[in-house]
């Protein structure tokens, strides 16, 4: 741990929508650091068909009624962004299927897996 860059943590919930964490900066005595902002991030989940996929996000705020009513905005960017890259990556898997007999992988005959399969 670098005792140059140390916070404490503290959670606020509305037991609902998700969490914010408070970062206050400390020195390495645990006294409070001025010379660094408060930081605040947003969690929450959305459920999937595959579970629940937890997402963290920024807040723009210096206190936490500021950071508050930017976690909906901020949420909804971490959702799109999420799901931008879950297509980017469903893209990528789907441009690597291997064709039997089209190439080895990973030193098997036949593309790898027998019958071809996905390349992960």
């Amino acid at each position: 741990m670098n005792p140059d860059q140390l916070y404490r943590e503290e959670v606020f919930t509305d037991q609902e929508t998700g969490s914010i964490r408070r970062l206050s900066p400390v020195t390495s005595d645990g006294s409070a650091d001025p010379n660094r902002a408060v930081q605040y991030v947003g969690q929450t989940q959305v459920m999937t068909p595959a579970g629940p996929l937890p997402l963290s996000f920024e807040l723009q705020g210096d206190t936490l009624g500021e950071a508050a009513s930017q976690f909906a905005p901020a949420a909804a960017q971490a959702i799109q962004e999420a799901v931008e890259e879950i297509k980017r990556l469903q893209r990528e898997q789907q441009s690597s299927i291997m064709m039997p007999g089209k190439g080895g992988s990973g030193g098997m005959p036949g593309g790898g897996m027998p019958g071809g399969g996905i390349k992960l």
